[in-house]
């Protein structure tokens, strides 16, 4: 297996070849980890085939987050329960969305990690991420069929909700502000409300 490759700057020689980034499999990537070459606390996701550092958690963020999955927790339909920062197993990415909705119990996923047809709604909390969470992350959990994807946008003070994925893009894009309240929609249906107010620091 090929090792990892650390580029951090061009060539200054003009003459040089472009640098090549390396992708990763997936397999290739939890090889890393299971070689302790990766690990937990170091801060790295794989998206599309790239090792890519995670931002930082400041308060407000972690704030943030606690809040939604306390609220979520309380009004999730059986067979329903969330993850909070853990990994959903896809082709060539295997993101760490800050709060996943799934399907099943916990004890399911006791050797893996969920897959995209066991999520139901995946929550990203942004503030230094906005512009990879709008972009790449947008792309991979439209491409795999998340059928639910927020933004929970601390910079402006709202909740963009992303819904019909449709190949790299979602067709549907609700803003919902501070007075409002969001709908938690799963298979197609809305279980609660929350009131944007609450989820945000």
């Amino acid at each position: 297996m090929p090792e990892p490759m650390l580029l951090d700057a061009p060539p200054v020689d003009s003459d040089s070849q472009p640098l090549k980034l390396m992708k990763w499999t997936v397999e290739q990537y939890h090889d890393l980890i299971d070689r302790g070459m990766i690990a937990e606390d170091d801060g790295i996701e794989l998206l599309e085939g790239l090792l890519v550092e995670k931002m930082g958690i400041n308060p407000p963020h972690s704030l943030s987050v606690g809040l939604t999955n306390d609220a979520l927790q309380r009004l999730l339909p059986q067979n329903w329960f969330t993850k909070v920062q853990d990994a959903f197993s896809l082709v060539d990415s295997e993101p760490e969305p800050d709060i996943l909705v799934i399907r099943g119990n916990r004890r399911d996923f006791g050797d893996r990690h969920p897959s995209p047809a066991e999520v139901g709604l995946v929550i990203e909390v942004s503030n230094t991420s906005l512009l990879q969470d709008r972009g790449i992350k947008h792309r991979i959990y439209a491409r795999v069929g998340v059928p639910v994807y927020w933004i929970i946008n601390l910079i402006d003070r709202q909740i963009e909700v992303h819904s019909q994925p449709t190949g790299d893009l979602y067709r549907l894009r609700h803003l919902y502000t501070e007075a409002d309240a969001v709908p938690v929609t799963l298979d197609g249906a809305e279980v609660g409300l929350l009131t944007v107010r609450d989820l945000l620091p």
